[in-house]
């Protein structure tokens, strides 16, 4: 079998921050790092679970939400998959970053309820908003 891209990068050599990680049919595929891979530091399950509700929610409702195509957490709880139709890293930082700023000002977490979510006691509203103050400043 073939290597998929994602495994193709040095995850050692991959820290926080915003990066495209390929583009295919229009469709680019962005690398939100909140964490830097196998140091020791992950996200919670619950606070990678909220992350995933508030910005999904803020930029589903934002001026590109046409472009949106999926938002997502990554397996190893380090970051997300943010996947945008024709949107170029310089066009999609700050976007990320208002979403994430957007974010900080919810109180309450979309789409928690029993009958929205299939793991609706699995949510950290705080501890999201503690991994996005984190992540902020490494989009630059």
């Amino acid at each position: 079998m073939e290597t998929i891209k994602s495994f193709l990068i040095n995850h050692d050599a991959h820290p926080e921050g915003v990066y495209l990680s390929h583009e295919e049919h229009n469709i680019y595929t962005y690398d939100l790092r909140f964490k830097k891979p196998n140091a020791g530091d992950f996200l919670t399950t619950a606070a990678a679970h909220t992350v995933e509700h508030l910005f999904a929610t803020v930029i589903r409702n934002s001026a590109v939400k046409d472009k949106v195509v999926y938002f997502g957490p990554m397996g190893c709880r380090t970051g997300f998959y943010l996947l945008m139709l024709d949107t170029t890293l310089d066009e999609v930082k700050p976007i990320v970053k208002e979403c994430f700023e957007k974010c900080l000002e919810m109180t309450e977490i979309p789409g928690s309820k029993r009958q929205e979510c299939g793991n609706y006691l699995d949510h950290d509203l705080e501890g999201a908003k503690e991994e996005i103050r984190a992540f902020l400043p490494h989009i630059i």
